[in-house]
């Protein structure tokens, strides 16, 4: 279970907005989250505090296939991700490197930036603790969990 601080984004935004291409010389992780969100969002890194959580539209990490973009939301302190849809490729990577995602198009649809929300990975419950209601998004199954809780998919097979 987590609880932060909402960071809302809309549809469709790419890789290339999460990490600019421009950093992708390096594999520092802490490099890539300094430069988080920094398109779109040039506050991103000065408002975000460890625990909080992005909200996104539909299409989330749309673009390229590079394992950056999730590293560097998991890096920046990002506790988990929530959206109405995520590009396949995104969710797969996300998943291996033990970011938890979740999609629900109501609580995208309902949460807005500045929100406090909690996420409990357990029963999939959104909690919008500013306004009071709840979504459920499907509960991270047992297999992606213990990827989540061993910090991704490598991890996890030791």
């Amino acid at each position: 279970m987590v609880q932060g601080t909402v960071h809302k984004y809309p549809d469709n935004v790419d890789t290339d907005v999460i990490i600019p291409a421009r950093y992708l010389n390096t594999a520092n992780h802490a490099e890539l989250a300094a430069h988080c969100m920094e398109d779109i969002d040039p506050d991103f890194r000065k408002k975000m505090h460890a625990g909080d959580i992005m909200v996104a539209g539909w299409n989330f990490g749309c673009g390229s296939s590079r394992e950056h973009a999730p590293i560097a939301i998991k890096e920046s302190g990002i506790a988990c991700v929530i959206a109405k849809t995520y590009a396949r490729i995104f969710y797969r990577n996300a998943i291996n490197i033990g970011l938890p995602i979740f999609e629900c198009e109501a609580a995208s649809n309902g949460i807005s930036d500045g929100d406090e929300v909690c996420v409990d990975f357990d029963t999939g419950l959104i909690t919008n603790i500013t306004t009071g209601k709840t979504y459920q998004a499907q509960p991270l199954p047992p297999f992606i969990q213990n990827i989540v809780n061993k910090g991704g998919l490598l991890n996890s097979l030791k």
